[in-house]
């Protein structure tokens, strides 16, 4: 609740959280399916498009915790509460399933409010072009419940990571931003036909993002160690 509470007053996180979903939601199904656009794709050529483009939601999930959990620690050095913070009598796990979790929430609830928005716009567009209703299908369920949740998580933990190391928000969001390096290239190669995403692929993916959590979340819990926090962090 002190994560959120903090956010609310920090009207770029808000922006963040509303404005990139929104726009990513409406720009990409418009920008494909105006008829100015549109006009020449054929309904077998346009329908694989759309479903896709789904795994743009992959990136944005990945995205918004950079935003956000970037500013966890270093928001804590800058009021200096960090202190204080750390003198509860919460373990380091619970200090950091808060954080994580304060940072995992909003951005997933983001996610998923985009893709719904996303899903209702090409089904009211693109049903009479196609024939059928082309969303939701299998490659979006495997995205949104396992690869974007996944890889939240992992973006999530390497922002901490990362906060815990710097002190400026904005090298912080940068550095944190890199983490949708590998996911974009994902997207890249399905938007020029070198890759078909399908259910399959998506699961292989989300099995990889699985492993890295795992691993990453051992350099996570050794990161946040209250000594060095209290002796070294300024």
């Amino acid at each position: 609740m002190k994560e959120f509470a903090v956010y609310r007053r920090k009207k770029y996180i808000i922006y963040s959280l509303v404005a990139v979903p929104l726009l990513l939601s409406l720009i990409l199904p418009l920008s494909i399916l105006l008829p100015t656009s549109s006009k020449d794709i054929s309904a077998s050529v346009l329908a694989p498009l759309l479903e896709n483009e789904v795994t743009i939601f992959i990136i944005l999930a990945a995205l918004l915790p950079a935003i956000i959990a970037s500013y966890s620690l270093i928001g804590e050095k800058i009021e200096k509460s960090l202190e204080p913070l750390l003198a509860t009598p919460a373990t380091d796990g619970e200090l950091l399933l808060g954080k994580s979790l304060a940072a995992f929430i909003p951005s997933i609830g983001a996610t998923y409010a985009g893709a719904i928005l996303y899903i209702a716009v090409v089904d009211s567009l693109a049903t009479g072009r196609i024939g059928y209703i082309p969303l939701p299908d299998w490659n979006t369920a495997v995205i949104l419940l396992t690869t974007a949740p996944l890889a939240c998580i992992f973006s999530v933990e390497f922002s901490v990571i990362i906060s815990s190391r710097v002190n400026d928000i904005r090298a912080a969001q940068q550095l944190g931003s890199l983490v949708i390096l590998p996911l974009l290239a994902i997207f890249l190669l399905g938007e020029t036909n070198v890759l078909a995403p399908n259910s399959y692929d998506m699961l292989i993916v989300s099995g990889i993002l699985l492993v890295a959590d795992v691993m990453l979340s051992f350099v996570f819990r050794a990161t946040f160690q209250r000594e060095e926090i209290l002796t070294k962090w300024k």
